[in-house]
């Protein structure tokens, strides 16, 4: 059986930069405490007639540079924010990148849809053998109170995108050396699992109301802090591996002290944690991909590192994957 993992990624910011000084007086605050409380110092926010379907089209063509879009057997697009109720995002990405043979849909589970995603894409990969592009997009500058400093401060707007499909060693559960390329012992590569997970009781603290988005801020963070640690632990563990174990962890870019302290609490101190949160804000279902972009990009993700990327947000959702990066033979 051959392994599924991440084969490329891509990302996309706008280009306009707005710095603290900008949004400070609209919410009350200062520049110094925006940064204090956040670690974000600047974010993007789409040009006026950039949409969200602009964003991802733009990640989208990064992510397939060296990929034949004509192979592509699904697309699924994540976002919060789609340009309209319908049609959706995806098939807007699908034309524009000419994947005329893929079937497309978009998911939506706020900043844990792009996890969502690249689980149903492993699975679609598995079935078919064709790889799937996966894309996060969202704006989140158009829904923004800026004189509600809970929110207005920490949120931007940007897509990341990832491509799923075969790569090289043998998937996880088949004996070892029994996938086409692989060495005799090697370990599995590719997606070890995912935990999804959802609690509908705490709906209310992430949503949009009359138009604009709200957030229980203390609340939000105690429903991260209680539950994504256990999460991720349960994942590993189902695995084989412990956290301690973990090379590179891409969480959620939701606030740089939430993050810094979501790993002191899970004991992923010992992990590299790439970031973008500091330049780029809060970018939704974006900031996953967008990060492990980056990451990818700087060479900070290495082949044979046990990744583990973890979204969690709106809904509230949970959504985390473990995989064993695999990288692609020209990259070795």
């Amino acid at each position: 059986m051959r392994a599924v993992g991440i084969v490329a990624t891509g990302s996309y910011l706008p280009k306009e930069e707005v710095g603290n000084e900008e949004l400070a007086a609209a919410a009350g605050v200062t520049p110094e405490w925006i940064l204090a409380r956040t670690r974000i110092s600047s974010r993007r926010f789409a040009a006026a007639g950039e949409s969200t379907a602009d964003l991802a089209v733009r990640a989208a063509e990064r992510a397939l540079d060296r990929i034949d879009p004509a192979e592509l057997g699904h697309v699924i697009v994540s976002t919060s924010t789609a340009d309209t109720p319908q049609p959706p995002v995806s098939v807007t990405v699908q034309h524009a990148v000419g994947a005329t043979g893929a079937a497309c849909f978009d998911v939506n589970a706020v900043c844990s849809g792009f996890v969502y995603g690249l689980a149903v894409a492993k699975d679609l990969v598995a079935e078919s053998g064709r790889p799937v592009l996966v894309v996060a997009a969202d704006v989140y500058s158009r829904i923004l109170d800026f004189s509600d400093r809970r929110t207005a401060v920490l949120f931007g707007d940007g897509a990341g995108a990832a491509v799923v499909g075969p790569v090289p060693g043998p998937a996880p559960g088949s004996a070892p050396g029994s996938a086409p390329g692989s060495a005799p012992g090697s370990a599995p590569s590719g997606f070890l699992g995912f935990e999804l997970a959802s609690d509908g009781s705490r709906q209310g603290l992430i949503r949009v109301e009359d138009g604009f988005f709200r957030m229980e801020g203390r609340q939000v963070k105690e429903f991260v802090l209680e539950r994504v640690p256990p999460a991720l632990a349960a994942l590993a563990a189902r695995h084989g591996h412990s956290l301690s174990d973990v090379d590179v962890f891409i969480p959620h870019q939701a606030n740089g002290v939430l993050v810094t302290e979501l790993a002191e609490r899970a004991g992923l101190g010992g992990a590299l944690m790439p970031r973008t949160v500091d330049r780029y804000g809060n970018v939704g279902s974006a900031s996953v991909a967008v990060t492990l972009d980056e990451a990818n990009r700087a060479g900070m993700v290495r082949h044979g590192d046990l990744v583990l990327l973890a979204g969690f947000g709106g809904g509230m959702a949970i959504g985390a994957g473990l995989l064993r990066w695999a990288a692609q033979e020209e990259e070795r």
